[in-house]
Parts: structure tokens; sequence; C-alpha cells
């Protein structure tokens, strides 16, 4: 058990690597605004009188990219059976329909995501109400909010975008949600509970024996289609924070059960560079079988739900990795509300940074990435 609401199992190997337990010790003593903004004290930059004056919009489109939207975005996919509006997210080229009566959410923490401008561009229409999400500092994005006369909510600049979730860059967008953003930051309560801490330390110091064993894949099965948006948020997480110095993993997200009928041969029989993750979230409301229309050599699937069947999936492809020792955790969710979801991202935080310390990395930066962004403003500058 990790906590009340997540039912946890742990790689199968239970061997504690000193470094781990030296480096959380420093991380929960260090001044850190990150896990400042995990914690219940947290002073939020828009107030609940802000949000009230923006409730009667049913209709909402974030536009960001990255870290500035993918929080949001999986808040609202893992919660939607709690949301009463309808949320678009504009996080690539794609094209989306305006609604009437729509309320936009721009979040770029420097101002001046080149992808971001575009987009709020082609879609901000001037007479449209709009919220902006950035630094307090001139940038292209703060100029244009200023020149609409539109609301503005400053990003703390000490969080990067990949570990904003649980700061103004996914609560405001919670807010808007109708969910309970003092529900969602709960480190204060898991710092305490001794099951997480071991399971957070045994966890990582499993990691860290895959990765010198050169298993550097780590593959979430998700069962659970409301949970994809927040294994991408993960996979960003994860990729940008540690992949770095010739080091890293690669988090990679399938959907089961249906790679069980295209990847599932490759990871049961193939390179054993991999270790895995199975996520489930038991779902009531899925479907029922029409019992009166299976013939009888399926009988056994009479009365039975899809997550039912989902369910076996799951812990049938549980039982065959346990018996070719093939190394895997487990998350199995109880219950889905904010506090659960909260947990989620404190662990997975958690986690990121202090696999990054023990591996010598800096987990805060992404020095790779301002290449392309340098050498795409140089080619569009000259075309």
């Amino acid at each position: 058990m990790l906590t009340n609401n997540i039912n946890f199992k742990n790689f199968r190997s239970y061997s504690k690597n000193q470094k781990v337990v030296t480096q959380l010790k420093s991380l929960l003593k260090e001044k850190n605004q990150i896990l400042d903004s995990l914690k219940k004290d947290y002073k939020d930059s828009f107030s609940k009188k802000k949000i009230s004056s923006f409730k009667n919009f049913s209709n909402l489109t974030v536009i960001g990219m990255g870290g500035s939207l993918l929080g949001s975005k999986a808040i609202y996919n893992f919660l939607k059976k709690k949301v009463k509006k309808n949320f678009i997210f504009k996080d690539n080229f794609q094209t989306i329909e305006k609604k009437k009566k729509n309320l936009n959410l721009i979040i770029s923490k420097s101002g001046n995501t080149l992808e971001t401008i575009a987009n709020t561009n082609i879609l901000l229409d001037k007479n449209k109400s709009s919220i902006f999400i950035t630094e307090n500092k001139i940038s292209y994005l703060s100029s244009l909010a200023k020149k609409l006369k539109a609301e503005i909510i400053y990003h703390n600049n000490y969080i990067g975008g990949r570990y904003s979730v649980l700061s103004e860059v996914g609560m405001l967008p919670a807010a808007l949600m109708g969910l309970d953003v003092s529900k969602f930051r709960r480190f204060n309560n898991l710092i305490k509970n001794k099951k997480f801490i071991d399971s957070l330390i045994l966890n990582v110091s499993n990691t860290l024996r895959f990765i010198i064993n050169n298993k550097s894949n780590s593959i979430i099965l998700n069962y659970d289609p409301d949970s994809l948006d927040l294994f991408y948020w993960y996979q960003q997480l994860v990729a940008e924070s540690l992949g770095k110095k010739g080091k890293g993993l690669l988090p990679i997200v399938s959907n089961m059960p249906k790679d069980n009928h295209s990847l599932m041969q490759l990871y049961l029989d193939g390179k054993k560079n991999n270790f895995f993750t199975f996520f489930y979230a038991r779902d009531n409301l899925s479907e029922k079988i029409k019992s009166n229309e299976i013939l009888n050599s399926h009988k056994y699937l009479r009365g039975k739900k899809l997550d039912d069947i989902n369910y076996s999936q799951y812990l049938a492809t549980m039982k065959v990795f346990s018996n070719k020792n093939i190394p895997f955790r487990s998350f199995e969710i109880k219950k889905k509300n904010e506090e659960t979801l909260g947990e989620l991202f404190t662990f997975f935080i958690l986690e990121t940074i202090l696999l990054g310390k023990v591996m010598n990395l800096n987990p805060y930066n992404q020095p790779a990435v301002e290449l392309i962004k340098k050498s795409a403003k140089k080619i569009l500058s000259k075309s």
C-alpha cells in the first residue's frame, strides 16, 4: 500500500540504496520552491474571487506546450467524471473548432514559446476572454496580454514547466474545472507516511539498479484510458529531467490491453533492457456484456463488464511477468479524486528528482532542448 487511495507493489528486489536515503534527507531539508508548490500552505497567485468571475464559461481552451499544459490535461482526463465543463487542449499544430462563449487560457513560463505564440495568434479573438499565465517579466505573451487588457496570472519563475502541475499552472485550470485545489497538495501528509517514504526509497533504489544493468526503457502498461495523459506528463518529467550527459531513461506509454496484440511479444521475449509499471483504475461504470447474445463456448463472459475483462488481463499479465522474472511494479487505484492524483504527482516528482541527484545530474534544467529553439528562430528569421 502506498496510501489509502493507492495499492502499490514495488519491484521484487527490496534492497535500499543508502545514497538514496541520504539524498532524500538532504532534499527535504533544502529550500526548494518545487517542493513548496506540493505543500498545503503554498500561496497561489490567483484568488477564489478571481476564479468565480470566470465561472459562467462552460467551454475553455488551454494553449501551451509541454509542462505548461500536460499537467492540467492529465487532471482533466483523470477526473473528468467530476468535471462539468468542456476543456480543449491545444498542444500541437492541429486544427480545433472555436467555441462560442469560450475562455482561453494561455500558458508559457518564458512567455516566448514559439508554438504557443503561433497557436495563440490563430485561435485568439480580440473580443474573447483570456487568461495568461507567464513569468512577471517582459515577453511576447505578457506584452500581448497587456495589449488585450487580459487577465495575467504570474508563473513562479523558480518552478520549471514539468514540475509546475501543483502550482498556478495546473491549479488554476483545476479550479476552473470546479475541482478542490486544496486537496491536491498532499506533501505534508506523505512525508510523514512511513509506507510512502519506504516505497519511494526502494523504488528509486531498484530503478538505479536497472540503470546500472543497462535496463534503460521504463515502459508503462496503462490499463486506464483516462490516465493516458497522466503518463504523457510523466514521460516528459522523466525524459527531460534525466536525459543528460549520455544518461537517462526512455519512458514509453503502452495502451493496454490493446498492446497485448502488438507489443507484448517483444516485452515478453525480446531484448531484456526494459522494466515495467502496471497501472490500473477500476471503472464501475463500464458497459456490460449482453449475456443473452454470448455463445455457450464463451459463457464465462456472461454477466461481466468490460472492466472485468480489463482487470483479468491486468492480473494475468502480471502473473506471466512474475513467472518470467521480468521486473515490474504496479499501481492499483482504489478511488479517483483530487487526493489520489495529488499523491501520484508527488510520488513521481520526488522519484525523478531523487534519481537525478543520485545519478549526479541536474534534474531541473533541459539544456539540449534550447538548441532547437535557437536554431528554429534562426531558420524562420532567414526565410
